[in-house]
């Protein structure tokens, strides 16, 4: 297991980060930050990004049949976020938003900024989920 600070610290190692944070998505709050964040401000930045991330985890298209089946048996007790992630590019950068697996509401998503030129799409998507697997959050 690890903690947020670890695992964001993890996340700025890969090749082209050049932001990290851990964001509550119904409050648009950064549970923590690392490096830079997409126009200069961290708290505008999770914000900005947690809107997103609050408009795909509630629609229903953008959902998994197994996150639909479960709401269906178990309504208001997901176990899983319904998005696994979320990508969105621009000409100069990535941003990924992977959706964390927690006991409690899974409302949290970590988001990493990375630099279009030198970073590796496939390869933070497969580190942000072995970084979320991991995440401990008490």
């Amino acid at each position: 297991m690890q903690g947020i600070d670890e695992c964001l610290l993890e996340a700025m190692r890969l090749p082209g980060a050049r932001g990290a944070a851990l964001v509550d998505w119904t409050s648009g709050l950064a549970l923590g930050a690392v490096g830079e964040a997409p126009g200069g401000d961290q708290e505008a930045a999770a914000a900005e990004a947690a809107e997103l991330a609050r408009l795909a985890a509630e629609q229903g298209a953008f959902a998994s049949e197994s996150s639909r089946a479960a709401e269906a048996a178990a309504p208001g007790d997901e176990p899983e976020p319904p998005v696994e992630d979320l990508i969105l590019s621009n000409r100069d950068s990535y941003h990924v938003l992977r959706f964390v697996p927690t006991s409690f509401d899974s409302s949290v998503f970590l988001h990493l900024w990375l630099a279009r030129a030198e970073g590796n799409l496939a390869l933070a998507r497969i580190r942000l989920g072995e970084m979320a697997g991991r995440l401990e959050l008490g």
